[in-house]
């Protein structure tokens, strides 16, 4: 697993061998590791100096990267791998979903899930919280459910669901429309957008051949990336911005399903770098 901090300064890696790497991205350099996962470490997610990590054991550990004794809390109520973890953007919630099909809420002050929820009859590894509702959370389930649940963190109530007919490997809102894209495996390998909270269905897209593995939205929330079994890489133009549609009236996200698809990636980024204060 891998996952970058919100400034790209830093990528953690999480190991087969259950050890969780940080590298520097400006020096291409591992600056630390934190061993002590009995399993792999498939998942990953930040909060400011804090990177969590969930293992196949079912596990959940925090990890704090500035400080030589990292493991600052174990969250175990998964009985299966951890194959979702994502922190609300506010640091207050962390949501993690397994392949024992369940979703749980943590408050970031407990080791104890703040609920639980088992509405979904498959792993769920699609979780994605909502930038312009802080207590709105998606989940997806995979091949033997393909519902995505709506979930209020504050109430614990499901809001709605939808049957996308396919698993649900990922999704991603949009921060500029009331929209959200879901990715998918069996057995159509497509991409859909739906529209929230009507949860009309905006278009669907063809995208892989294979079962997309992983999606990933552009800084600026116009382009997705998607990643596939069999090894392709595409680009996505889904959600286009207000400012450079403004022109053509457009009042719809989407651009029309069209798409740019690549194998190699290069760029850099003059955003400020954010230090962790990892020791050496």
């Amino acid at each position: 697993s891998v996952k970058w901090t919100a400034d790209g300064s830093y990528l953690a890696i999480g190991t087969s061998e259950g050890d969780v790497q940080i590298w520097d991205a400006e020096s291409q350099s591992k600056i630390r590791t934190m061993a002590g996962h009995q399993a792999r470490v498939g998942v990953l997610s930040w909060e400011r100096h804090l990177v969590s990590s969930g293992c196949r054991d079912g596990s959940i550990w925090n990890h704090d990267v500035r400080v030589a004794d990292h493991k600052v809390a174990e969250l175990v109520a998964h009985v299966n791998e951890v194959c979702g973890l994502t922190w609300r953007s506010d640091g207050a919630l962390l949501a993690s979903g397994g392949n024992d099909n369940l979703v749980n809420i943590w408050d970031a002050r407990s080791s104890i899930p703040k609920f639980t929820k088992t509405q979904h009859t498959a792993a769920v590894r699609a979780l994605a919280w909502s930038p312009w509702q802080l207590n709105l959370l998606a989940s997806g389930g995979g091949s033997y459910d393909r519902h995505v649940h709506f979930w209020n963190t504050t109430t614990t109530a499901r809001l709605n669901s939808i049957d996308t007919r396919s698993q649900v490997t990922s999704i991603q809102w949009s921060s500029e429309y009331r929209e959200l894209v879901t990715s998918h495996g069996f057995p159509h390998h497509h991409l859909a957008l739906w529209s929230y909270p009507s949860l009309n269905k905006v278009v669907d897209i063809p995208a892989h051949d294979t079962r997309v593995l992983h999606s990933s939205l552009s800084p600026d929330g116009q382009t997705l990336a998607t990643a596939a079994c069999d090894g392709s890489l595409k680009l996505w133009r889904i959600f286009e911005s207000r400012t450079k549609s403004a022109k053509g009236k457009k009042s719809e996200g989407v651009s029309a399903g069209s798409s740019v698809a690549t194998t190699t990636l290069s760029g850099t980024s003059s955003a400020p770098r954010t230090g962790l204060g990892i020791p050496d």
